[in-house]
């Protein structure tokens, strides 16, 4: 398995690194903060990224929306200190395939982290419950504020309604790269609680988030 260690702090980082290595694991390479970890991604295609979430100039929260978005084959663990709840909740619906804990027993990190490779999630009981529980009382609650969106989603919002669709057009309309375009949407599905584009657009009209576009009445 080849492992890319995303922490900010090198004393943390020495160790993890050990500790992997002597399981006969790769760490192909360390970041020591979240803009460096998406781009040693790109670089080394690790299998697996241990990401932590506070980090410098970019966190591990954002950094795991761009690699979903940009690298969705590469698995994003979060490996934190953080046990806050909205930390998981955030994480997971960003793409993250677990959340662990610094405090976990090496015996059961490394039981979650075989069980990433097999595609299960890195969950413990605890967290896997809280998250549940979480996704339960969400479901058929679920609301929109207009503020949610971005300047930049709301224009792709917008051009999506108007038949604006592939990610290669709105790129070129909006003067921005296809990556780029790939974690607005993303976003917009998120924010939105959406799976797919046509539910994107649909909604937009029912709720009239943007214009309906004018029919061309001569056509």
């Amino acid at each position: 398995m080849k492992i890319l260690v995303a922490d900010d702090h090198a004393l943390f980082r020495e160790s993890l690194r050990s500790l992997l290595e002597a399981r006969q694991m790769t760490v192909v390479a360390e970041a020591e903060n979240g803009r460096q970890a998406v781009e040693l991604a790109w670089k080394h295609k690790p299998d697996v990224i241990l990401m932590d979430l506070m980090m410098p100039e970019m966190d591990g929260l954002e950094a795991t929306k761009h690699l979903a978005a940009e690298l969705p084959e590469m698995k994003v663990v979060i490996l934190t200190a953080s046990d806050d709840d909205s930390n998981l909740f955030e994480a997971i619906k960003a793409g993250a395939k677990g959340y662990l804990l610094k405090d976990l027993q090496s015996d059961e990190f490394f039981a979650l982290l075989d069980g990433v490779d097999r595609g299960e999630p890195a969950l413990t009981p605890a967290l896997a419950r809280k998250l549940l529980d979480e996704f339960a009382r969400a479901k058929g609650t679920e609301s929109y504020s207009p503020d949610a969106l971005t300047d930049r989603e709301q224009e792709v919002l917008e051009l999506m309604v108007k038949g604006v669709t592939t990610n290669r057009k709105l790129a070129g309309t909006l003067g921005i790269s296809e990556n780029t375009v790939k974690f607005h949407v993303r976003n917009i599905l998120d924010k939105l609680h959406l799976h797919n584009r046509a539910q994107v657009v649909a909604f937009a009209l029912r709720n009239r988030l943007v214009e309906q576009p004018q029919v061309d009445k001569d056509k």
